[in-house]
């Protein structure tokens, strides 16, 4: 196959925004469809050289297998053994036991299987996993694995067949990413089903070039071959800055750049001007270094977010950027090319290589496993104090679950956490709820509702404890459902069906109070509208609690790497302002009345010198927070104690 320069400045295209997103620059929301680039060049590729091997007689399918361990595995295991470093020194035992598991699941190429299984609402950030970007990966071996089969055996039917059969795959595959992309996202993002026909968008681009080059036509002129690179360009350029995460992604909005990648791949030549600009020295020697520079440049952002507990600022992202690009140049150099080009890299060392490694890294990664991320790196005070938190988490993979959990009452959340339990892949609702949450006790004549989601929760337990005896809870709080008005019942959204469900128990039951906590939605004008709603209902008071102080990690991991030794009770290291600015901003604009009022968190937990880490005289026993913002029990109580109960009843 002809070396084409104008697609190595392609794969520049792709691997930058790629980078530039993950980094969080501004600007390059839709840099991730960066992925769906190179899966086009991957399967247009490959497809070529298998192509042209089999017309000229010469394909063998361990040939093909050992070019590819030659091509992929040397600079993965060099940034795998990196990172495994880095880990060792920065994650704490649960991080590092997620990482020991995508340690053992990357060399067997299904490390997309992997991270589809640990996604979920509780699930960490994924920017805080080194190698989620290798789920990618998986999905190009995993293609690479029927591809060449598929093309040895259809090809001997004749183009025609095998353009159908293709297209008929493509069209399948990218019908299925449609459906499952709202219903199981999860699936449809990480999945080869959902993803293949991408792939195989590049192997039909091959096809067309192919037959073309058998049964030559009248080219296409200069002029008309930029107009269609024009095109291309538009589409990519459009998808990296008009997408968003929340784009449905992958979707028929993943044509936007799959059909722009095709245009490229068709009709771009060096003779063009699109040609040229691709071609030119800085685009093909950052696509020449793509590779490795999207190997590293995860693990090197996850590193710095862990160092600095949050998202990273201008300095931080600059520095891992020369780092990304400094490590990428230097794999290339000294491990991608001496082991791919090189003669004296024998079969044999190539097969040792790839096995022996393999199983080194999985080795690795069950004993993470089965020690619980190497817990034992952590010893004396810190070490239990590490262990205490991640053994108490309301988080429902831990062995102590029931502890903070159930303090929630998980029997009036719409979100089925038995099933998250067992491992289903996304959200599932729940047909009802338990009665006691929602029917009034006749010997209580008064009755608090609380509404809204995980942070309505954590209220409760501080009302159950410090409420008169002659005051009820009624509770209809569902994870991830922030509190809105929902007209009618959906089984299949349970956000939208807690919603109506709980306006239609408020309306029937007509509590004295109904209290409000959410993550979000914290405006004073969507607040005072939502108020009057349920006060139209027959409520008498209405009560919105504000957010409750935010961090940029759990704190427990704060407390941990930046708190340990000075032990402050107040900080603002870690902290996490834009909730403090939003709770500042909805009290200068809530309309407080005798009917509706706001009681903030913030100015019970946060002073001039930050927000308060612990309660009494231990921080090993005393956090305020269990992770990003979620209130212990003993925060709960006091706050409840202080604040809210004396609101409350009046």
């Amino acid at each position: 196959m002809q070396y084409r320069r104008e697609i190595d400045g392609l794969r520049a295209l792709a691997v930058l925004p790629v980078i530039l997103f993950h980094a969080g620059v501004p600007g390059f929301d839709g840099g991730f469809v960066g992925v769906d680039v190179f899966f086009v060049i991957s399967g247009y590729l490959i497809t070529s050289i298998l192509l042209a091997e089999q017309a000229q007689g010469t394909f063998s399918i361990l040939r093909f297998y050992e070019r590819r361990a030659r091509r992929i595995l040397p600079a993965l295991y060099v940034v795998m053994a990196c990172a495994v470093v880095g880990a060792w020194f920065v994650l704490l035992p649960d991080d590092m036991k997620d990482f020991s598991e995508s340690l053992a699941a990357v060399p067997l190429f299904v490390s997309n299987v992997l991270f589809w299984h640990q996604s979920g609402y509780f699930e960490k950030a994924v920017d805080l996993k080194p190698l989620l970007h290798t789920w990618s990966l998986a999905v190009e071996e995993q293609y690479y694995l029927f591809i060449p089969l598929l093309l040895l055996s259809l090809r001997r039917w004749g183009w025609v067949v095998l353009q159908c059969v293709l297209a008929v795959l493509a069209v399948g595959s990218l019908a299925l990413a449609q459906k499952t992309v709202h219903t199981s996202h999860d699936f449809a993002f990480f999945l080869l089903p959902t993803r293949a026909w991408e792939l195989l968008a590049g192997s039909m681009v091959a096809v067309h070039m192919a037959i073309q080059a058998a049964k030559p036509t009248v080219p296409w002129s200069v002029w008309a071959q930029d107009a269609a690179g024009v095109l291309g360009l538009g589409l990519l350029a459009y998808a990296v800055f008009g997408f968003t995460p929340e784009t449905p992604f992958p979707s028929v909005y993943t044509l936007v750049p799959i059909v722009g990648t095709a245009l490229l791949l068709l009709c771009v030549t060096k003779q063009g001007l699109v040609g040229r600009a691709l071609g030119c020295k800085p685009l093909v020697g950052i696509g020449l270094i793509s590779y490795s520079a999207y190997l590293w440049h995860q693990p090197l952002l996850v590193f710095a977010r862990h160092r600095v507990l949050g998202e990273l600022d201008t300095p931080d992202i600059v520095v891992a950027l020369a780092l990304t690009f400094g490590l990428a140049y230097a794999s290339w150099r000294w491990v991608e090319q001496p082991v791919r080009h090189a003669r004296s890299v024998s079969v044999k060392w190539v097969a040792a290589m790839a096995v022996l490694g393999g199983m080194a890294f999985m080795a690795l990664g069950y004993q993470g496993y089965r020690t619980n991320g190497f817990e034992d790196r952590l010893t004396g005070a810190k070490g239990e104090f590490i262990r205490y938190y991640e053994d108490s988490l309301p988080e429902w993979r831990y062995k102590v679950r029931e502890g903070i959990s159930e303090k929630f009452r998980n029997d009036c959340n719409f979100y089925d956490i038995a099933k998250f339990r067992a491992g289903a892949e996304s959200r599932v609702p729940l047909p009802s709820i338990a009665d006691s949450c929602y029917t009034r006790d006749p010997q209580k004549p008064h009755a608090v509702f609380v509404w809204g989601d995980s942070h309505a929760q954590h209220l409760h337990v501080g009302l159950k404890d410090h409420l008169p005896s002659d005051w009820q809870i009624l509770q209809v709080a569902s994870s991830g459902c922030a509190a809105e008005v929902s007209l009618n019942p959906d089984p299949e959204d349970y956000c939208k069906h807690s919603n109506w469900f709980a306006l239609r128990q408020i309306a029937q039951t007509k509590p004295d109070i109904v209290l409000i906590g959410q993550n979000s939605h914290h405006d004073a004008q969507h607040m005072q509208a939502l108020g009057t709603e349920l006060l139209r209902l027959g409520v008498r008071r209405v009560v919105f609690a504000g957010p409750a102080p935010h961090w940029r990690a759990d704190l427990p991991e704060i407390a941990a790497y930046k708190l340990w030794d000075e032990r402050p009770r107040h900080t603002w290291v870690g902290l996490n302002t834009t909730k403090v600015d939003t709770d500042r901003s909805v009290k200068a604009a809530f309309p407080h009345s005798a009917s509706m009022q706001y009681v903030s968190l913030i100015d019970y937990f946060c002073n001039e010198q930050g927000c308060q880490v612990y309660l009494g005289d231990d921080m090993s026993t005393g956090l305020t927070s269990w992770d990003y913002g979620h209130l212990t029990p003993m925060a709960s109580r006091a706050f409840a104690r202080d604040v809210l109960v004396p609101l409350l009843v009046r």
